[in-house]
């Protein structure tokens, strides 16, 4: 975690049909934290929204970079950037964090479907940077709406790289099974985009490349029935829920969040899908025995039992210790 910072929305630019990049700089010229591929902030809109976006520009720019579709059956937060005068307003972000770290590899195969591009770009830029091959699997519904597509041509005719751009109406979906079963054995897989498409490249891996190294970033959550939770549901319990910074207490009833429990006492929470998926929730545990129902921690990471997602997670103990 890297705390909060104040910064000014120096630059809104059009980089495809329905996608906009925001250039973010630090208070007073402040420097901002540093950051690696993958990486992404929480960004506390002018209405109060957190949103999160993943950062594609340059990781050595003293600015910070984010790219922003708009989502007409979205919750809200992509029509209030698109739709507001942001060039000169101060916002508020939290992070970086990143849990979709660019992995040695000898070689990489990235998937981009729309938006999830944006956390991809700057690892195919340090991929070809370092000169290892590198191919680039992109869609969208139209090529108007591909966005960046001009560095990637350049990016691609370099030694080594690879691009292939597919658009709905023309070329049909991403053909993803093909991809999977083309990949190289040594390669390391990237995808980010829609929940459908990461369930069938997951599908795919799993039928045809069980060893081929894969890695996903979600937008959204995943579709009902793919992923089953680690712990048991236990909502006929309640619990208790220890705020370690004050010592107050309250009870988690059947059927309520930890997240809505807790709020009344720490409103200041930040907190975005509510459905265990990006993490802005996340908190340590410091006692009790945590449920872990969220698509973002690890195997490893859930049995060190150290943080949680409170949105979505429960408790298999009588009492819960967070560090709030």
């Amino acid at each position: 975690m890297n705390g909060s910072h104040v910064v000014t929305v120096s630059q809104v630019r059009c980089e495809a049909e329905g996608t906009v990049s925001l250039r973010l700089r630090g208070h007073a010229g402040s420097p901002l934290p540093a950051w690696t591929p993958g990486a992404h902030i929480d960004v506390v809109l002018p209405s109060g929204l957190v949103r999160q976006y993943s950062l594609c520009g340059e990781p050595d720019d003293p600015e910070y970079m984010i790219a922003v579709l708009r989502e007409p059956d979205g919750r809200g937060g992509s029509a209030e950037i698109h739709d507001t005068a942001l060039v000169g307003r101060q916002v508020r972000i939290h992070g970086p964090h990143n849990r979709f770290e660019l992995e040695p590899a000898p070689a990489y195969v990235f998937l981009a479907g729309g938006i999830g591009i944006t956390p991809l770009l700057p690892m195919i830029r340090d991929t070809a940077t370092q000169g290892l091959p590198w191919e680039l699997h992109y869609g969208g519904r139209r090529r108007d709406t591909l966005a960046f597509t001009a560095e990637l041509r350049a990016l691609a005719n370099r030694p080594d790289g690879g691009l292939t751009l597919y658009s709905d109406d023309i070329d049909g979906p991403l053909p993803l099974p093909a991809i999977v079963e083309r990949a190289p054995d040594h390669a390391a897989l990237f995808a980010c985009g829609p929940a459908g498409m990461l369930a069938a490249v997951r599908d795919a891996a799993e039928r045809h490349r069980p060893g081929l190294q894969v890695r996903f970033e979600r937008f959204s959550a995943e579709p009902s029935g793919i992923d089953d939770p680690a712990e048991p549901a236990t909502e006929d319990m309640s619990f208790e829920v220890e705020l370690s910074q004050t010592g107050e207490k309250v009870t988690v009833l059947p059927g309520q969040s930890i997240l809505d429990a807790v709020r009344p006492l720490r409103p200041q929470i930040l907190s975005s899908c509510e459905e265990g998926f990006c993490g802005t929730c996340e908190t340590k545990v410091l006692g009790g025995t945590p449920i872990h129902r969220d698509t973002i921690l690890n195997e490893k990471e859930r049995a060190r039992n150290t943080s949680m997602m409170i949105c979505v997670g429960g408790c298999a103990s009588a009492r819960l210790v967070l560090d709030l």
